[in-house]
């Protein structure tokens, strides 16, 4: 498998550090609010990640964080006159939900920062006693950027040109003005933890540095999020963890590419911010998750409710072919697959090998749903009635491992009702002595029950309305 490094500015073939294990390690939300669907690409892409790896046969410590103490949360907290605690405990709760609609799986590890507080003071520390951080006579503690020499390694710019290119607030107690907050000193009505520097709370990035060496070792695999946190957070991150370990911090680094909204980009004075939750009002969120894995997780997306439509309709499609396969897998009879089953099966596994290629060439999930759809259009033109059951479980069950790799058709067909398949056995026995006009009833009644009955060379296709 190849992926795509953002340092190195190339795909490389990907040598876990561990034989048949991976760690990964991906930003999580900051729990102040549902999550939007910015977010909810890189939740989306890097679960489907570690699907594949899973279905590779590796054993995947996957952590995500939950980032619960920050600004933004102090400030809506105060808003509703609650604690932060009790503000992220409720949005923690509402990401699983949304995650959960999306078929997002829940992780190895969720770590949120504030349980996390020893671990985070001790990296200060150690990066106090090495000259790579200051503490402030205010109590707050800053990374001394100019004293780690690859800084600016992941984004590609050195510190100059990172300063000139920044618009930076103006703070006295910084040594130099791309140097960043590893510690901030209480402020009145904060929450805060004893430090050896005095009452306050971590910084963004050095949350992320603490809980994932924590989970996964100061050495481990792959490390991924959105486009967005490649500079300044992912940056610092490596700053902090390199510093601290005097250790490589991460082999991998996998950036999802910008979401756009009506081919503008996403913003709350535009109006085309949605959140998750908006958009579960109007779509099943399995739709969004095939809309977000329709294109290569590099490339920028654009968002609108025609592509999700567009998106809504292919599930569908999918749908519809596996309800087919399983009542012609209950009909199948047992015989020994012919030489049309036998070329059959070679096209499935065909398929089933270009999915794998796509996906070992950088996550190309684009490019693997287009080889799962080709596998569909094949069974639905050759498998037919004389099948054998072997040959229509082969594309079964390829259909379903495929989709779970992608984490769709996630929906439990309900259990066909048993009348269901007594008046389709007595259409097809109709239908074989050419009784049109018993078969016409005999459809009348099976759509009264709420199914369609669509009459292919393979033989009838039922599929249960939605």
């Amino acid at each position: 498998m190849k992926i795509y490094n953002t340092q190195s500015r190339r795909k490389e073939e990907f040598v876990p550090i561990h034989p048949g294990k991976v760690g990964i390690y991906c930003c999580g939300p900051t729990v102040y609010n549902y999550f939007h669907i910015g977010n909810a690409r890189p939740f989306i892409v890097f679960d489907t990640l570690r699907r594949y790896f899973e279905y590779k046969g590796y054993e995947v410590t996957f952590v995500q964080n939950f980032t619960d103490i920050d600004d933004k949360m102090i400030r809506r907290a105060n808003e509703e006159g609650i604690s932060v605690k009790e503000l992220g405990e409720r949005f923690i709760d509402e990401y699983y939900k949304d995650a959960d609609a999306l078929g997002v799986e829940r992780a190895t590890v969720n770590p949120k920062a504030t349980e996390h507080i020893p671990e985070i003071i001790a990296m200060i520390r150690k990066l106090e006693d090495k000259g790579l951080a200051y503490a402030c006579p205010n109590g707050d503690v800053y990374y001394n950027t100019q004293a780690f020499p690859g800084y600016g390694k992941l984004c590609g710019q050195n510190l100059e040109d990172l300063e000139s290119g920044a618009r930076i607030d103006v703070d006295p107690n910084k040594r130099h003005p791309m140097d960043f907050a590893l510690w901030k000193a209480q402020k009145p009505g904060e929450p805060a933890w004893e430090s050896p520097w005095g009452m306050g709370r971590p910084g963004w990035h050095i949350e992320c540095s603490a809980m994932s060496t924590k989970y996964l070792g100061e050495t481990f695999d792959i490390h991924c999020g959105g486009k967005d946190l490649v500079f300044p957070h992912h940056e610092n991150e490596i700053a902090q963890s390199e510093g601290a370990t005097g250790k490589p911090f991460v082999h991998y680094w996998m950036h999802n590419g910008f979401i756009n909204v009506d081919n503008q980009k996403m913003s709350k004075s535009l109006g085309n911010f949605f959140t998750v939750r908006d958009i579960s009002k109007e779509y099943d969120l399995e739709a969004v998750r095939m809309f977000m894995l329709s294109a290569h997780y590099r490339s920028p997306i654009n968002f609108s409710r025609d592509l999700i439509e567009q998106a809504k309709n292919s599930l569908e499609r999918l749908y519809t072919a596996r309800d087919h396969y399983e009542f012609m897998l209950a009909h199948a009879d047992d015989h020994e697959p012919d030489e049309a089953d036998c070329k059959l099966e070679d096209q499935i596994r065909e398929a089933k090998e270009a999915f794998e290629r796509a996906m070992d060439d950088d996550l190309n999930t684009a490019d693997a749903l287009g080889a799962i759809f080709e596998m569909v259009r094949v069974c639905n033109a050759n498998l037919g009635e004389h099948s054998a059951k072997h040959t229509v479980k082969a594309a079964l069950d390829t259909l379903n491992t495929l989709a779970d790799v992608c984490g769709i058709l996630r929906r439990k067909n309900e259990e066909k009702d048993e009348r269901i398949e007594k008046l389709v056995s007595e259409r097809a026995q109709a239908r074989s002595r050419k009784d049109w006009a018993e078969s016409d009833r005999l459809r009348g009644e099976i759509e009264a029950l709420g199914y369609t009955v669509k009459d292919t060379k393979q033989g009838q296709q039922i599929t249960k309305n939605s």
